[in-house]
């Protein structure tokens, strides 16, 4: 076995065969597992799709340090069926790489437009290249294939945040995203933290009858680069469901709901794949 596993590594480190492991290994019986390799510079990217049963019902998760949505839908694919792309890079929420001897960092739900991608590297870089933003323009386009969003037409993206940092109060008149929401629903029993944010009304207006904390995005929001914007410029329904580190119930609760709103407006289908 010692050195079935050393021959490996030799054939990883001379021929560079794509060979990742996946953060989470299959947690039931059943569960499949896909897994892709893609290289910003000298940032490994894996995208690993966990799978099970004939459900068209598709996650994404784009920050690598957001575990509890990654669960939450591994608890909905149990019972239901369905799919979640993971991105995997090291358990961090920004990307870093060395590109051409400078060192650069980005938020990479800020990589889906030339725009976006060029103010995220200016927060978080001190320098900003063209061959830089291909880069990560690259590594966006291929998120998203992956995804395959042009398949089922539609988002639904898991994210978290933490306690009292960010949350539903953010979006409102005075705050710092006011510019952002172009409608805010409050459910005060909610914690302020779980929340969902949409870029179609028609998903605004059925997530509000379930009395959850939603967020409608502004035509005239900020072009940030996030997938959000992006969904919204090709008129792609979008759905991010949003909680608190650990609030895995509510994670799964708030996902069921998302899932729910896209079957509403069709684009969820009943039939299997």
């Amino acid at each position: 076995m010692v050195k079935n596993l050393l021959l490996l590594a030799v054939a990883v480190m001379f021929f560079q065969i794509p060979f990742t492991f996946a953060q989470h290994p299959p947690v039931f019986e059943g569960m499949t597992i896909d897994s892709s390799r893609f290289q910003v510079s000298d940032l490994a990217l894996n995208l690993v799709k966990y799978s099970y049963g004939g459900s068209n019902v598709r996650f994404l998760t784009i920050h690598d340090d957001e575990d509890t949505g990654v669960k939450a839908a591994f608890d909905y694919i149990q019972i239901n069926g369905g799919s979640i792309v993971d991105c995997q890079y090291g358990s961090v929420r920004n990307f870093r790489f060395t590109f051409e001897t400078d060192t650069y960092q980005v938020d990479p739900n800020s990589i889906y437009t030339k725009e976006g991608v060029k103010l995220g590297l200016e927060k978080y870089s001190e320098i900003v290249s063209n061959r830089a933003m291909r880069l990560l323009m690259d590594a966006g386009e291929e998120i998203l294939r992956v995804y395959n969003h042009k398949d089922h037409g539609y988002f639904i993206t898991l994210h978290n945040n933490a306690d009292g940092g960010f949350g539903i109060s953010s979006y409102l008149k005075g705050y710092e995203l006011e510019s952002t929401a172009d409608s805010v629903h409050i459910n005060f029993e909610m914690d302020n933290d779980d929340l969902i944010y949409v870029t179609d009304l028609r998903l605004f207006n059925y997530i509000k009858k379930q009395n959850v904390n939603v967020i409608l995005q502004s035509k005239n929001a900020l072009n940030d680069g996030s997938m959000s914007v992006y969904a919204q410029k090709h008129h792609i329904p979008y759905i991010n469901v949003e909680v608190q580190h650990g609030h895995r119930d509510e994670h799964l609760r708030l996902l069921s709901i998302a899932v729910e709103a896209m079957r509403a407006i069709g684009k969820i289908k009943d039939d299997v794949d």
